[in-house]
């Protein structure tokens, strides 16, 4: 049984949630937010890994330097998991991050979360409720309701944040944006993104385009199927979705949209400062089906104009999708497998990478040519120090007790995580829409029912706390 929420059922759920951390309702809580502890001068930041297993892993590791007080994964079998249990012997192991939460409450300052996409939101809320500083894995929710929800209780509680799309902190973006606003490329009105995934041209990283749900199987030695399931309807354990290939079945993942977005548009977002869409049409889909996301797809953004900016449209195509070849690229070179082009009336940027790492206008000749008469920009957004670490980012931010010394903080990354979920709603209805932010509206009953999550009995926020 699943229950559809509204925001006045969030609202609801805050109040609720409040007054079963020891709170006395609402009000008091609106008043007395628990804020996070303050980290004494040459003292370790005491950090939780929810989600071990994957990506978890390396969020861990990051943070060796600091001190690992717990650990918790669903499935203790994987290797990686395993691994972490060498590393930090010290650390308390668990299965269930509500069960750690509320038992090692005192002793956690800061909590990362990996898990599947379906369930960032409910960790990262119950940990922000606590006084914890959130590291969240990219996107940083499912829902554009839940998105929100976070920033909300972040600003209440004055907690540090961070979403795990790594190239933020990079090089690349401030290029981009350096570039933008001297005026190198111009006008800009048109960006293309493309990515391969989810297949890549030697093998399927993922499936979607499912039919049917796959035969049910035996779950590891300890593995919980109602652990992993949160907040999804009820389902019996397989090993075609656990450990990693969720991400292309709806009731678990973004698909390849949600995965890549927010890597791939991450510099036209920010460095064009593109902010909310005035519309998302899905354009172009192949194999949607009721219970993953598509194997191919094209979804097209339009951006109003942003004061003296020009409005931008922004094509995303997925699936091995890909526009079409700019004429100032030469002749012997093709465009990568996942990239992204800004084109402006001056000139057009090309990256061919994830994060946008080397940025470059087209041709080479001509990107040479301005680097060589001095005709880029200097360099004036900071930089951090190791640039290209969110997790340094992250864990200094906390120390100064300043949220915003994190470049992807949630001011920052809930809206941009609310664009790429505008994006999965249009592959899923299959129509075009307009969208109201601040009545978080769209034009499309269908579509406004994909704004907030379902929750399966027992664990809607209401209960999970």
């Amino acid at each position: 049984m699943s229950n559809y929420l509204t925001r006045r059922d969030f609202i609801q759920f805050s109040a609720t949630a409040a007054a079963l951390l020891g709170f006395a309702g609402c009000a008091t809580f609106a008043k007395q937010p628990r804020k996070p502890r303050p980290i004494a001068p040459g003292a370790k930041i005491r950090f939780a890994q929810i989600g071990c297993g994957g990506k978890g892993f390396s969020d861990t590791m990051a943070h060796k330097d600091e001190e690992v007080v717990a650990i918790c994964d669903i499935d203790w079998t994987r290797p990686q998991v395993k691994k972490l249990f060498e590393e930090f012997p010290n650390a308390k192991r668990y299965r269930d991050f509500r069960k750690m939460l509320v038992e090692m409450d005192d002793q956690i300052d800061a909590v990362g979360v990996a898990t599947p996409d379906h369930m960032h939101f409910l960790p990262a809320y119950m940990a922000i409720m606590l006084g914890k500083h959130v590291y969240v894995q990219k996107p940083l929710t499912q829902t554009v309701g839940e998105a929100r929800e976070l920033l909300r209780l972040a600003r209440l509680n004055g907690v540090c944040t961070q979403m795990g799309n790594q190239g933020h902190a990079g090089e690349g973006i401030r290029l981009v944006r350096e570039w933008f606003e001297a005026g190198v490329l111009g006008e800009v009105r048109e960006v293309n993104i493309w990515t391969n995934r989810p297949a890549t041209a030697a093998r399927t990283v993922w499936p979607q385009g499912i039919e049917q749900w796959p035969p049910s199987d035996t779950p590891p030695e300890g593995f919980s199927q109602d652990l992993f399931l949160g907040r999804a309807p009820e389902r019996p354990y397989s090993s075609a979705i656990h450990p990693f290939k969720w991400r292309g079945y709806r009731d678990y993942g973004c698909g390849a949209l949600g995965d890549m977005a927010c890597h791939l548009m991450d510099a036209a977002f920010w460095g064009l400062q593109l902010g909310a869409p005035a519309s998302v049409e899905l354009t172009k889909i192949e194999g949607l089906t009721n219970i993953s996301f598509p194997k191919s797809a094209i979804v097209t953004y339009q951006f109003p104009a942003r004061g003296n900016l020009a409005p931008v449209k922004l094509v995303w195509h997925e699936g091995g999708e890909k526009p079409a070849k700019p004429a100032q690229m030469e002749e012997t070179r093709q465009l990568a497998q996942g990239g992204q082009l800004i084109i402006g009336s001056k000139g057009t940027v090309y990256d061919g990478n994830d994060y946008c790492n080397s940025p470059r206008f087209l041709p080479e000749s001509f990107h040479k040519e301005l680097a060589e008469s001095g005709k880029l920009p200097p360099k004036t957004i900071p930089r951090p120090d190791p640039i290209g670490n969110p997790h340094k980012e992250w864990t200094r931010a906390i120390r100064a007790n300043n949220p915003s010394a994190a470049g992807s903080n949630f001011e920052y990354s809930c809206p941009f995580t609310e664009m790429v979920s505008l994006g999965t709603m249009s592959i899923i209805v299959g129509k075009k829409f307009t969208w109201d932010p601040v009545a978080m509206k769209t034009s499309l009953p269908e579509a406004d029912k994909l704004l907030y999550p379902t929750y399966r009995r027992g664990w809607s926020p209401k209960q999970i706390v």
